[in-house]
């Protein structure tokens, strides 16, 4: 009866954090209620409480290490873009003929998503293309492809979307095993909607970007730069080298980032606001953060009493196929947000069973990134893309871009298990 009762409430408090907009509450209040409401009403009906705290501490051990590693990456990130870092990429960008623009736009973003993460990266450029495009109807296409290449290019790194780093710092995948194997089919993702996007838009503007003023010096900008997108280009290599969990190696590179802030900041009479790291601080986004942990105390929850075991079961026993279970999941995260999703999976399958680098693991982290390009709300960048464009609407993002998004899914998909089977051998 128990079990029953937590699984309705998983699923209400699912359906309110869906419902974000309409319900008018922040989905991260809606998820950190979730999440403790669960673990109090276990550790009242277990009738164990030292077995259910056993439960909490092992799962709340996995919870930090994801909460301290996106804390860390946020900070440098809102460093770097306080001081306008990113200028130095977003400057160069000259062509006036749209349909290079969006090329140009959409590699940026896929590789640029895989040094950051893809709802940074959205931001990012986002901001880019509204300063470079006026109409409105050119954005909207831009926008699009922004989010399909934020999805994909997080896909493939180990820092490039929050589902890939739980599955790095969980110990399912590797940093070297999902650049090798997911490159590909992540490149194939992005490719093919761009290539039927360039027959849809078409037409030239004028590009007059400007770079924001800044009080710090180009110098500043360019060592923090430097400093910054070098530091977490290094925390894989960092992790490898030392062996120590991927949050040290970024609290690392965070410590030093700082340290370097300081003393840039030596030289002025009044401190620039973006050399001063308390304020920069104030900027990273600690609703996304507990709304990350909230959600992963909840299925902390299905995983204690067993339900997510019992889940993969079922899907086992009426699916049987794991690739065609692994295309469902990418399909869910359209509609279901995908940490969940991949935090129900790591649940649902034994380490033990499926070891670090499994065809399991690395085909959930394409499914999932990827698969929430299909609808805007599927994924953390459509829907920061939509807070940035209000003309961005989901019913458009249905018609124009869903179809696009969809087949960029299935041939990626399929990309990636042929090479599983006929290059790797792994398909299971």
């Amino acid at each position: 009866m128990i079990l029953t009762v937590i699984a309705i409430i998983f699923v209400l408090g699912y359906l309110a954090i869906a419902l974000e907009h309409p319900l008018k509450v922040n989905k991260a209040a809606s998820a950190l209620f979730l999440g403790t409401l669960l673990w109090l009403i276990w550790f009242k009906a277990s009738g164990d409480v030292h077995l259910a705290s056993e439960q909490l501490f092992e799962r709340f051990g996995d919870l930090a290490q994801i909460l301290f590693f996106l804390t860390g990456a946020m900070t440098i990130v809102a460093i770097v873009d306080a001081n306008d870092g990113f200028s130095i990429i977003t400057s160069r960008i000259k062509t006036s003929n749209v349909r290079a623009l969006m090329w140009i736009i959409a590699w940026i973003t896929f590789f640029l998503s895989a040094v950051l993460d893809n709802l940074t990266t959205t931001i990012v450029m986002m901001t880019l293309s509204r300063k470079l495009v006026e109409d409105s109807k050119m954005r909207l296409y831009l926008a699009g492809t922004i989010v399909i290449a934020a999805n994909a290019g997080g896909s493939w790194s180990p820092i490039g979307d929050v589902t890939t780093t739980m599955l790095w710092i969980g110990g399912q995948i590797s940093a070297a095993g999902i650049v090798k194997e997911l490159f590909l089919p992540s490149t194939i993702s992005l490719l093919v909607p761009l290539i039927i996007l360039s027959a849809v838009i078409k037409g030239r503007i004028k590009p007059d970007f400007q770079v924001t003023a800044q009080t710090t010096s180009p110098f500043d900008r360019d060592v923090l730069f430097i400093a910054g997108i070098g530091g977490l280009l290094a925390v894989p290599v960092i992790k490898t080298v030392f062996h120590v969990p991927p949050y040290i190696a970024m609290l690392f590179i965070l410590g030093i980032l700082w340290t370097v802030v300081e003393i840039l900041g030596r030289k002025y009479k009044v401190l620039p606001e973006s050399l001063n790291t308390y304020q920069v601080i104030k900027s990273v986004d600690v609703p996304s953060i507990l709304f990350f942990a909230g959600i992963l105390l909840a299925v902390g929850v299905l995983g204690a009493t067993g339900q997510l075991t019992l889940l993969a079961q079922v899907l086992g026993d009426k699916v049987g196929n794991t690739s065609i279970i692994v295309i469902i999941i990418g399909i869910l995260s359209a509609v279901v947000d995908n940490v969940p999703l991949v935090a129900a999976t790591m649940g649902m399958y034994s380490i033990q069973t499926y070891p670090m680098d499994n065809f399991l693991w690395e085909f959930i982290a394409f499914c999932a990134g990827t698969g929430g390009s299909m609808l805007v709300i599927g994924s953390a960048a459509g829907v920061a893309a939509m807070g940035i464009d209000r003309n961005l609407s989901f019913g458009w993002y249905m018609r124009k871009i869903s179809p696009l998004a969809a087949l960029g899914y299935g041939s990626g998909a399929g990309t990636y298990l042929l090479l599983s089977e006929f290059i790797f051998h792994t398909v299971k």
